[in-house]
């Protein structure tokens, strides 16, 4: 089965569902892999509190949009792990954060930098818009000052550098709960899609039975009639 880069797998057998985000952050999709905010509302509604294990490679996108995608996940009903597959940059790095499970391959990084646009206007209007900016800023401050151990003042700094961030150092800052092995995570992330796979094909075989029995339950006379 090929996975698509923003694709929602639901798995009935262990109760289960995977997320992956591996495209931008945004409200206005334009490619298969952006994902938005609206979509993933809906599809969360529809998956009855089932784990969800939320897979991020992603270099962000809008503000608002992982914000609410945060949010969303926050408010979950069922369990959520989320698991950084390679970057998860700018507003993908907190929605990385929304779980209280957050794993990171060895070989992942996150980047955490302050909101930033494009402007134009005059001076009083480019000083709002630098003023709007450290609002906008401001929950992702504390998004990542909730989950970590680091202070307010050393995450601000960091922000301010655009500041990268190793799996081991996430873990060290809070940021992550676990480190993953890179070969038992690709070995568990292959029987994973074994499982989905026979769980989707048995489905279908299933549906295919039920219909060659209606065929012959309810036979099909054919030829040419008047």
């Amino acid at each position: 089965m090929v996975k698509k880069p923003y694709q929602l797998t639901i798995n009935d057998e262990l109760s289960s569902a995977e997320l992956l985000i591996y495209g931008d952050i945004t409200s206005i999709k334009c490619f298969e892999n952006d994902v938005c905010a609206y979509d993933l509302a809906k599809e969360l509604d529809d998956l009855g509190g089932k784990d969800l294990t939320v897979r991020i490679n992603s270099y962000g996108g809008e503000v608002a949009e992982g914000l609410a995608i945060y949010n969303l996940l926050k408010s979950y009903k069922g369990k959520v792990t989320t698991v950084c597959d390679g970057f998860a940059c700018s507003a993908a790095s907190f929605i990385f954060m929304a779980s209280e499970n957050r794993k990171m391959p060895k070989s992942s990084l996150l980047m955490i930098h302050n909101a930033w646009t494009y402007a134009y206007g005059n001076a009083n209007e480019l000083r709002k818009q630098a003023d709007d900016l450290e609002k906008i800023t401001k929950p992702s401050l504390d998004i990542y000052e909730s989950v970590s151990n680091l202070s307010r003042e050393e995450i601000q700094k960091m922000m301010d550098d655009e500041t990268w961030i190793t799996a081991e150092e996430a873990l060290e800052y809070g940021f992550a709960t676990e480190l993953i092995d890179d070969s038992v995570q690709a070995q568990q992330y292959a029987k994973d899609s074994v499982v989905r796979d026979l769980v989707i094909k048995q489905k279908q075989l299933e549906k295919e039975i039920a219909q060659k029995q209606n065929e012959v339950n309810n036979p099909t006379i054919k030829g040419w009639f008047f």
